[in-house]
């Protein structure tokens, strides 16, 4: 017996709330499109790039071959691999970082708005974690060749306490996955953020305030 109509109502509604919570880049409707970098027209992703003038460097890259420079005040630096690196990634909703670690280096506590976050460790060990919207911490030690997956949209950090570099591969399901590190974006942001408002929400004192803003500001 079929159901009710009310209840095929529901039912659709349900598929499809769970549909659009799955997804994450949308899914490509042609074979290849290639970003045109240059165009003004914004959408939601990249306007292609004519057919005729595709190459296969349009799909290639390899920035990711070496380890990058480490020597800044985090200890740490991460060179993508998104669809600013690779035109040819446009639609297919994935991407690539390399994210290279001092010894005693960190990737701050930060964001993907836009992608989870898979990582394997190409050599070193790092203490990771992410925190959970019950501002619980959830966390671990890895060493090479092991995995650690952080969830799209939460607050995550990768730390290397060892005396050696370390080195990681990230993967994420997005071709343009966003990156907000919190503490940039709270004490960096242009406009800035008022000072009372930072000073209420940490619950120090707006002198304190202003010297964070001064250690994060963009070097000129």
């Amino acid at each position: 017996m079929a159901p009710p109509r009310a209840s095929l109502v529901l039912l659709l509604l349900a598929a499809a709330a769970a549909a659009s919570v799955l997804a994450a880049d949308p899914d490509p409707l042609q074979d290849i499109c290639v970003a045109d970098l240059n165009s003004t027209v914004k959408v939601n992703g990249f306007v292609c790039k004519a057919a005729a003038a595709v190459t296969a460097d349009d799909f290639f890259f390899k920035g990711l071959a070496v380890p990058g420079a480490t020597n800044n005040t985090l200890g740490s630096l991460v060179t993508t691999a998104n669809v600013e690196k690779i035109p040819g990634l446009n639609t297919l909703g994935v991407s690539l970082s390399r994210i290279d670690y001092a010894p005693g280096g960190l990737n701050p506590p930060h964001t993907h708005p836009r992608a989870t976050e898979m990582i394997f460790v190409l050599y070193g060990n790092l203490d990771v974690g992410f925190i959970t919207t019950a501002n619980k911490l959830i966390s671990k030690t890895i060493a090479q060749g092991e995995i650690y997956v952080f969830p799209r949209g939460l607050v995550h950090f990768q730390k290397n306490n060892a005396d050696k570099p370390a080195a990681v591969i990230s993967a994420f399901n997005s071709q343009l996955p966003g990156t907000q590190a919190i503490a940039a974006t709270l004490f960096a942001s242009s406009p800035p953020v008022p000072d009372n408002v930072l000073s209420k929400a940490f619950q120090i004192s707006t002198k304190e305030v202003e010297k964070i803003k001064g250690r994060l500001a963009p070097k000129s």
